[in-house]
């Protein structure tokens, strides 16, 4: 499994990249709009992180309560009288065994349990943040009309440049792995 799978930990593009974007950063956009696009980035960051913080709490909180009533189903069920002997036709009679501790819950089947919900809900919450915080963060960059405008522009200009250096590294032949900088 691979840390990209959890929103919390995505990492960001290669260093070229990161270098061309900041370029662009520099030099296309004003300082209102470096704070627009801060303030959206930390929008971003902060619903994810209280996402996976939520969804971890609600994955141990049903993890908890799957416990409790798997622990209540077993005592109903240890309660319950059960037959202990079958007769047949002939007369014969048989004992059957007890099966009561076989299905009791055990220390393995609530530690898997605690760890799959709660690794679930990390994985939900932190999705769910990372899109509520992309429309969050989406409405922070369109409320000016004017720096939304410049900010595309910048965007714009910075994917012209990123398909012109994958086109230059095809064009040098690269392997796939330094085209996709891995």
């Amino acid at each position: 499994m691979s840390t990209d799978s959890l929103a919390l930990l995505r990492k960001n593009a290669s260093e070229e990249i990161r270098a061309l974007a900041e370029e662009h950063y520099k030099h296309d956009l004003q300082d209102s709009d470096r704070d627009t696009l801060k303030s959206a980035a930390g929008k971003i960051g902060t619903h994810v992180t209280i996402g996976s913080i939520v969804g971890l709490g609600l994955g141990a909180y049903l993890a908890f309560r799957l416990r409790r009533t798997r622990m209540q189903m077993f005592d109903a069920f240890r309660a319950h009288e059960k037959p202990t002997h079958v007769k047949f036709a002939n007369g014969r009679e048989e004992a059957i065994p007890d099966i009561t501790p076989m299905l009791r819950p055990s220390t393995l089947g609530d530690v898997a349990a605690y760890t799959f919900f709660g690794f679930g809900g990390l994985f939900l919450g932190g999705e769910t943040g990372l899109l509520t915080g992309s429309a969050s963060a989406g409405r922070t960059i369109t409320r000016d009309p004017e720096s939304r405008q410049r900010i595309e522009t910048a965007f714009r200009r910075f994917r012209a440049d990123v398909l012109r250096k994958e086109a230059n590294s095809l064009d040098q032949k690269k392997g796939v792995t330094e085209l996709l900088g891995l």
